[in-house]
C-alpha cells in the first residue's frame, strides 16, 4: 500500500507526508531510511507514526495538504472526507472496505476453484479489504466444494508467520480478534452452520483458527459486514440472475472473481457486478499497470498505472495571444 502511492506521488514531483497505521510503524520507517540513504532531498518524504484521530487527523485537516491517500476503513474514510471539505477540499482517493464476492460455477475446475477461494479469503489472515469472503457456489458442486474446502482450511497451519511451514499468522491485535470472534458467534447465532474452525487458536497471541461457515443467507451479519479476518461464508446459488442480485447486495464494491470456464459467462458476470475489480479463475492478481479501487462505499479513484498518476496532477489550462489577430473579448 505505501508503494502504490508513495511510487505515483513522487514520479509526478510531489513531496510527501506519510502516516503508517498505528499498529505497523517499523516498515514505514525503514523505508524511510531507505530513502534517506538513496539520499532523496530532504523534506520530500516525511513519514509520521501516529495515532488516527490526532496525526492522520491533522494531516486530512491541514490547509496545505492538497491530496490525500488513504487505505482502510470506510468509517475512517469518512472521517477523512469530513475533514476535506471542512478544510482546502482536497483531492482524495479512497480504497476503503470491501465484502467481495467470489462466484463459482459448476463448470469450473474444482481443484482451481477451491485453492482460489481458500487463498482468497485466508491470505493475510483474511486482513485485506479484497478478501472474497462472500463465496456463492453452483448447487450441482456445493457440496463437493464445501467438502474440499473444509479439508483444506483444516490443513492450514497456525502459528508463528516467521517459520516458513505456517501458514497463517497472528490477527493485527487483540482488538480484531476479538472483533471476529464476535462474527463467529453472530453467525452461529443467526443460523449459519459453522463446519470447521471457530475458535481461538491456543491460548497465547491473537491466532483464530481458519473458519467456515455453509447455510450463509444474505440477511446474516456474516455476510454484510466486513470481518476482516479467516471467515469464508458459503452460499448456494443455481439461477445466474439471482446470483449477480446477491452479489451486489452490500455495501462494497470493491473486487469480485469469477471461476468457470465459459468465457461468455465470466464476461457477462463481470459487467454485472458492481465492483472495481473482478478476477476471473484466479483472486488477488494485480498488475502494476492495471488500475485497482472500488465502487459504492469500497471509495473512489484509483492506484496502479495510468490512473494513479493522474490522481497525483493538476489540470491546468494556459492559453496565449498570438499576433497579428483580431482579439474579440467574449465578457
Amino acid at each position: 500500500m505505501l508503494a502504490w502511492k508513495l511510487g505515483p506521488a513522487l514520479a509526478c514531483g510531489n513531496t510527501v507526508v506519510l502516516k503508517p497505521a498505528e499498529q505497523t510503524p517499523l516498515t514505514a520507517l525503514h523505508v524511510a531510511s531507505l530513502i534517506a540513504e538513496a539520499q532523496f532531498p530532504p523534506g520530500v518524504v516525511n513519514v509520521v507514526p501516529g495515532y488516527g484521530p490526532t496525526a492522520g487527523n491533522a494531516i486530512a485537516r491541514h490547509h496545505r495538504v492538497d491530496k490525500v491517500a488513504f487505505t482502510g476503513s470506510t468509517e475512517v474514510g469518512k472521517l477523512i472526507m469530513q475533514a476535506s471539505a471542512q478544510s482546502n477540499l482536497k483531492r482524495m482517493t479512497l480504497e476503503l472496505g470491501g465484502k467481495s464476492p467470489n462466484i463459482i460455477f459448476a463448470d469450473a475446475d474444482l481443484d482451481i476453484a477451491v485453492a482460489q477461494a481458500h487463498d482468497g479469503v485466508f491470505f493475510n489472515q483474511g486482513q485485506v479489504c479484497c478478501a472474497g469472503s462472500r463465496v456463492f457456489v453452483e448447487s450441482k458442486v456445493y457440496d463437493s466444494f464445501v467438502e474440499r474446502s473444509i479439508e483444506k482450511a483444516k490443513k492450514r497451519v497456525v502459528g508463528d508467520p516467521f517459520d516458513a511451514k505456517v501458514d497463517q499468522g497472528p490477527q493485527i491485535d487483540k482488538t480484531q480478534m476479538n472483533a471476529i470472534m464476535n462474527y463467529i458467534e453472530k453467525g452461529k447465532s443467526e443460523g449459519a452452520k459453522m463446519v470447521t474452525g471457530g475458535h481461538r487458536f491456543g491460548d497465547k497471541g491473537y491466532y483464530v483458527e481458519p473458519t467456515i461457515f455453509t447455510d450463509v443467507t444474505d440477511h446474516m451479519v456474516i455476510a454484510q459486514e466486513e470481518i476482516f479476518g479467516p471467515v469464508m461464508s458459503i452460499m448456494r446459488f443455481s439461477d445466474t440472475k439471482d446470483l449477480v442480485e446477491k452479489a451486489n447486495n452490500t455495501i462494497y464494491g470493491l473486487a469480485a472473481a469469477v471461476c468457470t470456464k465459459d468465457i461468455e459467462k465470466a464476461l457477462w458476470v463481470s459487467n454485472n457486478i458492481r465492483a472495481g475489480t473482478v478476477w476471473v479463475n484466479c483472486y488477488s492478481v494485480f498488475d502494476s499497470a492495471v488500475p485497482f479501487g472500488g465502487y459504492k462505499m469500497s471509495g473512489f479513484g484509483r492506484e496502479l498505472g495510468k490512473y494513479a498518476l493522474q490522481a497525483y496532477t493538476e489540470v491546468k489550462s494556459v492559453s496565449r495571444l498570438v499576433l497579428p489577430h483580431t482579439f474579440v473579448p467574449h465578457c
